[in-house]
């Protein structure tokens, strides 16, 4: 293309030690091979691929030039909205820092970079975070496969095996970008805050299984509470949504696809709040006690069989897509 050509072109203008290796969709730019503070990459992307290829492992590689407009920064992805909320000045101070924030799941590729900062006095700030740009304005919802090779995505996978059975099989795992869904989460979670001692929500991630038209409708809407228990009738713990920690629990609300043979369960972000620990059945239940958030419903001999239950909608956000086999 013209554009890599003309980029070429200056970085021989400017003495910049450079090698060029193209694939199908991009062009990989080695620079600064041989310095002390090198080397560097640079991906040259294909239009028709740039458009998806948005996802950053970096809040310091988010940063972007218009052309012709070369005072002006600004952000190639915006993360600027909860519930990332990181401005540009924030980037820019760590920049002078030296201190970076990771913004994806570490797997192999993203982890060689970490290194490659840290090998050039950068600090990693906090715990990695997962973000996903919004989908575009007439989608609600967009799925991103969560890298094989990331701990989140072994963990789980060990878990499947550990207790559903050994032969269960991941098919795959999908991070979820609902907006909306968000949005009436975070919300759900600063007001629970709120009631809770230390303003600690006691946010927990949480498997739920399900079937049906509720795979789609879990995945679009949420947590819906005007259909809980439509179809399978009232819970143990009256109407509500159920969790589990355990996917064993999980997986018996399931069922296999009859196509496929698949079946799907949630890895969810729950806000339980106050938890009222309740041992004794009660399917008339329409919400927690007065002063409890949730109920976290437990059965004398059967500690793995714990269910976590909420009984507003918001209070619970499905995070991961877990398609499998069993």
């Amino acid at each position: 293309p013209l554009f890599s050509k003309y980029f070429i072109f200056n970085l021989h203008k400017y003495q910049i030690e450079y090698k060029v290796f193209r694939e199908e969709w991009r062009y990989i730019i080695l620079l600064d091979e041989n310095t002390k503070t090198g080397p560097f990459t640079m991906d040259l992307i294909e239009p028709h691929v740039a458009l998806t290829h948005d996802r950053i492992d970096f809040d310091v590689s988010n940063i972007s030039l218009e052309k012709d407009y070369t005072k002006e920064l600004g952000m190639r992805v915006d993360i600027t909205y909860k519930p990332y909320s990181i401005e540009l000045e924030t980037i820019v101070d760590n920049i002078k820092n030296k201190r970076f924030q990771i913004l994806r799941p570490i797997d192999k590729y993203v982890q060689a970079r970490i290194d490659k900062m840290e090998n050039r006095g950068l600090t990693q700030l906090g715990q990695a975070m997962h973000v996903i740009p919004n989908p575009p304005p007439k989608y609600q919802v967009v799925l991103v496969p969560l890298p094989e090779s990331t701990e989140l995505y072994k963990t789980l996978v060990q878990q499947m095996k550990s207790y559903i059975n050994t032969q269960a099989k991941v098919l795959s795992i999908n991070e979820i970008k609902n907006p909306l869904l968000e949005e009436a989460y975070l919300a759900m979670k600063q007001l629970i805050a709120k009631q809770c001692t230390g303003q600690n929500p006691n946010e927990r991630e949480l498997f739920h299984g399900t079937k049906g038209d509720a795979i789609d409708g879990i995945l679009n809407d949420g947590f819906d509470d005007r259909y809980w228990g439509t179809k399978s009738g009232r819970g143990k713990w009256g109407h509500g949504a159920y969790f589990a920690d355990n996917p064993s629990v999980s997986h018996r609300y399931t069922e296999a696809n009859l196509s496929d043979h698949t079946r799907v369960i949630y890895y969810n972000k729950v806000v339980l709040g106050k938890e009222a620990i309740l041992h004794e059945l009660n399917s008339e239940l329409m919400s927690a006690p007065q002063g409890y958030h949730s109920i976290h419903g437990q059965f004398e001999g059967h500690p793995n069989d714990d269910e976590y239950i909420v009984y507003r909608y918001g209070q619970a956000l499905p995070y991961l897509r877990i398609i499998y086999k069993a």
